[in-house]
């Protein structure tokens, strides 16, 4: 029968790994990776808002530019008509000149605003169509991290009901000295297997080996001397 001070060790040792096994389970990392979809989604979708607000604001100033043009433009040509001097007339000329080619600048620039604005409309709406895909992965992502951690967890948990009835087993200074060797090693009892201790797996002369044999027959546990962990057979 296994000595009770192994089946802790046992108990404890499979605890340890499953909790390092839950700090590091892959399906955290694919929840991360699902999530990180998810913000680079938002965060494109934002801009694209952002960039068709500031596009209608550009071609709303535009048409306003574009009508006040139109509409000194209209009162040049009013006046041209009734103007006589060949020097105002041309004066009054060279201002409507000027004036259709901003109304033209203004055109150009609206033509391609409107045409970046029905691109990035386009662009929006395949964006806007992949946002059920992605919150299912990640959906998906988290319910598979929460059955693992859960399985974990149960099992942990059965550990852990398991442990008093474990430590009430073995003898009181025994269990001291296993808790003070376990602040500081994760393997605290151990067996002597042939001349190595399994422990810090180093083998031992064999003066040592017989030294340790005598003292586990005398009293069930013995040190080791390369480690100082508890040794049984």
């Amino acid at each position: 029968m296994s000595h009770p001070i192994l089946e802790l060790q046992a108990a404890e040792t499979m605890a340890d790994q499953l909790k390092h096994r839950r700090e590091r389970l892959v399906e955290r990392d694919q929840v991360q990776a699902a999530r990180n979809e998810l913000i680079r989604w938002d965060q494109a979708r934002s801009l694209m808002h952002q960039r068709l607000d500031e596009l209608a604001e550009q071609i709303e100033e535009s048409e306003a530019d574009g009508r006040e043009i139109d509409k000194h433009r209209a009162k040049l040509e009013a006046q041209l008509k009734t103007v006589i001097a060949p020097r105002e007339a041309e004066a009054l000329q060279s201002e409507i000149t000027t004036l259709s080619e901003r109304r033209s600048q203004l055109d150009d620039a609206e033509l391609a605003a409107l045409e970046d604005q029905t691109r990035i409309e386009d662009d929006l709406t395949a964006l806007l169509g992949q946002e059920q895909t992605l919150r299912d992965a990640f959906i998906s992502a988290d319910a598979a991290l929460n059955a693992v951690a859960t399985d974990i967890d149960g099992e942990l948990t059965r550990i852990a009901d398991r442990l008093d009835g474990l430590r009430a087993e073995v003898d009181p200074a025994l269990l001291k000295r296993y808790d003070r060797l376990r602040g500081h090693l994760v393997v605290a009892a151990t067996t002597l297997s042939g001349s190595r201790c399994e422990g810090c797996h180093l083998d031992l002369s064999a003066h040592e080996v017989d030294d340790v044999k005598d003292e586990i027959a005398a009293n069930g546990v013995a040190d080791c001397p390369q480690c100082g962990r508890i040794l049984l057979r």
